[in-house]
């Protein structure tokens, strides 16, 4: 994957609530810290409005990203983002430096693909329901995907799809899998419309009695 997103930041050494709050209200950056490869954390800032910008693209949070810090650049991945709960915006900030010789866990987002011509949906009058929208998975840095596409076109009424029916690239695992049969949860789910089932007339085929 290539690095498609640059951010600029500056190590910071006025920390604690009060400086994160002063930071982010005259400053307009936003705190963030940044972690791994055995090396100390180190505390940073990054400028509001280039986060912001960022953060408007769905692949940024799957993406390895260049943070240049102080002039050095670093390959990272965003780990964590807390949001102020009323507002939205950002206001802190956890990213991960990237060792290319170990397997990584992200979120990577479900995408999907021709629900406008599902045949279960369109065909058969059922309703798609979305269990998941992205899944954690394992790979190197190398073999991140930014996506998963899920196609269903040819999805019927009454179908469920889980974690294992999602195509993976070689090199990327779902961990989840490892834990057994249990663990191969469902993504997304074509409901049957209400009132119909397999056989409309009766569990063995004949006309229900009338009421006396």
């Amino acid at each position: 994957m290539s690095n498609a997103f640059t951010l600029n930041a500056e190590t910071r050494s006025d920390l604690g609530k009060g400086a994160s709050r002063r930071l982010r209200r005259f400053e307009n950056k936003v705190p963030a810290v940044l972690y791994g490869t055995e090396k100390e954390p180190t505390s940073v800032s990054l400028q509001a409005n280039e986060l912001t910008k960022a953060l408007e693209n769905e692949a940024f949070y799957s993406h390895i990203l260049t943070l240049v810090l102080d002039g050095n650049e670093e390959q990272v991945v965003l780990k964590d983002l807390q949001r102020h709960p009323a507002k939205g915006h950002a206001v802190h900030a956890d990213f991960l430096r990237i060792d290319t010789t170990h397997k990584i866990n992200m979120h990577v987002p479900l995408h999907f693909i021709n629900e406008d011509v599902c045949t279960g949906a369109k065909m058969q009058g059922g309703t798609i329901s979305h269990q998941m929208t992205d899944v954690e998975i394992s790979c190197l840095a190398k073999d991140l995907p930014e996506y998963f596409e899920i196609d269903m076109a040819d999805i019927e009424a009454g179908t469920v799809l889980h974690l294992s029916d999602i195509k993976l690239p070689e090199g990327v695992e779902i961990p989840e899998l490892s834990h057994g049969e249990d663990h191969n949860h469902p993504i997304v789910t074509v409901i049957i419309p209400r009132g119909e089932t397999a056989d409309e007339d009766g569990e063995d085929g004949e006309e229900a009695p009338a009421a006396e």
